[in-house]
């Protein structure tokens, strides 16, 4: 696939129903335009609950109790992320107060103050001490970021630390979407996916590599797909208008991938290309 360079700073998000190809999308568009990164706070969170970070050993305790991370845990990950890699700098010049400093600080000290420790737990950093940020328009700041925000809540949250200046909202009808879902199925151990209508088995039911057999997942089961799809669209209609007000909601529509892929390549070129 021949690349292409922006001429300015893209940092979008996609929005679409479960099995949409959002996925694809992304892989096409960092394939396609490799100055992109993909940004996942779902893979943030698991990298710092991996490496025991101070920020991560809170999340952990949070989940294993069966509490949900709260967003602003989420947003801190992401501008934990952003300031490494030079994309978000503090408008002052001031060295930026994280999650993980202030942590180090409370174990130093013997303990974190109530100021510095939330009622679930967690290391946050008191409203007084956070600071104000600026962004980086350069070309290599580009991101696709995956897993937030997921409602205009959360967009709002995001924005004021940094304003995603595209938001793709991803389009196939129902229908097709649900006999996509029903006829994919699985090899668990590789995570190799088929599809009985344009990309069967060799032997019905039968893994092509290792002959083992395939699965179809419970999220890709007809009633759960209906009842994913019910909820996304009741979430994701006050992020649609939220980014229509904002300015940035583009849509593009089509009833595969192939289809999307050339539109969504046209309009992201035309935006951030040179």
């Amino acid at each position: 696939m021949a690349t292409s360079k922006l001429r300015k700073a893209a940092r979008i998000i996609l929005i679409g129903a479960p099995g949409v190809g959002k996925g694809t999308q992304t892989e096409r568009l960092l394939q396609r335009f490799p100055q992109l990164a993909a940004i996942s706070s779902g893979d943030l969170l698991r990298d710092n609950v991996r490496n025991k970070t101070p920020l991560g050993i809170q999340a952990e305790a949070l989940m294993k109790r069966g509490a949900l991370v709260p967003d602003s845990m989420i947003l801190r990950l992401i501008r934990n992320a952003l300031t490494t890699r030079g994309w978000l700098i503090p408008a002052d010049g001031i060295q930026p107060i994280t999650l993980n400093s202030m942590a180090a600080s409370a174990e130093l000290s013997g303990g974190a103050d109530n100021d510095a420790l939330g009622r679930d737990g967690y290391v946050t950093i008191p409203p007084e001490l956070d600071m104000e940020y600026r962004y980086s328009e350069h070309p290599d700041a580009s991101f696709i970021l995956d897993g937030f925000p997921r409602n205009a809540v959360q967009a709002t949250q995001l924005e004021s630390m940094v304003p995603v200046n595209m938001a793709i909202h991803v389009h196939t009808p129902a229908e097709i979407i649900a006999e996509r879902m029903s006829n994919r199925w699985v090899h668990p151990a590789s995570g190799r996916v088929y599809n009985t209508t344009f990309h069967a088995p060799k032997v019905e039911g039968k893994d092509d590599v290792t002959g083992e057999p395939l699965i179809q997942r419970d999220d890709d089961k007809p009633e759960v797909w209906r009842s994913r799809l019910k909820t996304f669209e009741e979430s994701s209609r006050g992020l649609l208008e939220h980014y229509e007000s904002r300015g940035v909601l583009w849509k593009v529509q089509g009833n595969s991938s192939d289809e999307i892929t050339p539109k969504l390549f046209a309009e992201f070129q035309r935006r951030f290309g040179l």
